[in-house]
């Protein structure tokens, strides 16, 4: 890939007068400003991905990959060694790990340590999917508070100069919440900065976050910055979200899918210099078309990236008038050639559309969390958990 970042779309590209600063979050060394960053999301956050929201973006902000699973990198497992390929243009190079054994987390930071792999580590505790809480990991493990302790402590002391930052969920569900007792461990841990997603893993998606439980944790820890997450669905959303809870930064995930230039929007809102961009049709269609050549040159092969792309047409198309007919040919295209005919046949006059805005991505919820038989009995027990736990694959 180019080592210099090209310009968004110019009919989409955001305007930039004069600008007042907004307040810069502090990551070890790194000074975000605005206080944005993209939330690590399996199958998704890849290097083209991240490279397209930092164009928008215009190069500021805090851009993190998809969940790199600890043992898979130690192992050098090849889907993983390509998942940490990082586009010469992102700095500083943010890597999200999993893991559940803390041997294991620590051989993964010190690999990173010793072969420059990445500027900047965040820790995985606010996944909720079956694959990785039944193996008591992701939003799972911080109900362990030993485990989770010994983590962050072979996590930091691993990781040298280098900041671990962590993200992590409320809890397991409403009679299981460990968002506070986690931060205090993370502030003694040495840990640099927390995200809370509000809501529970039994959540996943569903219902509103819980904005009040980030406050909750940004009182409980006012020595490091708390960041928060969930329902960020437009620059607005995180302003107000930054207003009532006094969170340091906020984290966007579902919010991009789609629309990556909610960057713009947030760099133009934190900074006070423009109005949202609301796109038409075509336009829309010339970031897709650039994300899927982005997927196609990483992958090093055309087809397999309009394929990948494929997950990305619906949100990128909703609230567009798009027949069902030709959203069943977009969901096989395999190349770009079909990809721009099959968005040449849309009217791609039509303007941002109402009912463009708002939840995108999975949204289920009052899910069964599915643990280790006998997790929740008691949060100091944790016989059981080794290495023998850790997933073998990386992202989604």
């Amino acid at each position: 890939m180019t080592t210099e970042t090209p310009a968004p779309p110019a009919a989409v590209r955001a305007e930039a007068p004069a600008a007042r600063a907004a307040a810069a979050l502090q990551v070890g060394p790194y000074a975000v400003t605005p206080p944005v960053v993209l939330a690590p999301m399996a199958g998704i956050t890849n290097a083209p991905f991240r490279t397209l929201c930092r164009e928008f973006a215009g190069g500021k902000g805090l851009f993190v990959s998809e969940m790199i699973t600890t043992r898979a990198l130690v192992e050098r497992n090849e889907k993983t060694m390509q998942l940490i390929r990082f586009d010469p243009g992102e700095t500083p190079r943010s890597i999200q790990l999993y893991g559940v054994d803390p041997e294991t987390v620590g051989r993964a930071v010190r690999m990173i340590v010793d072969e420059d792999l990445a500027d900047h580590i965040d820790l995985n505790f606010g996944c909720p999917v079956p694959k990785v809480t039944r193996k008591g990991g992701g939003s799972a493990l911080p109900y362990k508070r030993p485990l989770l302790r010994a983590i962050l402590h072979q996590a930091v002391s691993n990781a040298g100069a280098l900041p671990v930052t962590m993200k992590m969920r409320k809890g397991i569900d409403d009679d299981h919440l460990t968002s506070l007792d986690a931060g205090r461990i993370a502030v003694d841990e040495g840990v640099t900065a927390i995200a809370l997603h509000g809501r529970t893993a039994a959540q996943h998606y569903g219902g509103t976050a819980d904005w009040e439980s980030i406050a909750r944790l940004k009182e409980h820890v006012p020595e490091i910055p708390v960041l928060g997450n969930g329902d960020i669905w437009s620059a607005d959303d995180a302003l107000r979200m930054v207003r009532e809870t006094g969170c340091d930064g906020v984290v966007v995930g579902r919010g991009c899918l789609g629309r990556p230039w909610i960057f713009a929007d947030l760099v133009a809102g934190f900074e006070g210099t423009g109005e949202a961009l609301r796109p038409t049709l075509r336009q829309v269609a010339a970031v897709m078309h650039r994300h899927a050549q982005l997927l196609g040159e990483w992958l090093g092969d055309e087809a397999r990236g309009v394929v990948d792309f494929r997950k990305h047409v619906a949100w990128y198309l909703k609230g567009f008038a798009v027949g069902s007919e030709l959203r069943r040919k977009l969901a096989v295209t395999s190349s770009l050639a079909q990809l721009d005919e099959l968005l040449a046949g849309l009217d791609l006059d039509q303007p941002w559309p109402q009912g463009a805005d708002g939840p995108r991505g999975r949204s289920s919820g009052n899910n069964r969390v599915v643990l280790p038989d006998g997790w929740l009995r008691d949060p100091y027990d944790c016989a059981g958990v080794d290495a023998s736990a850790e997933l073998a694959t990386s992202g989604g």
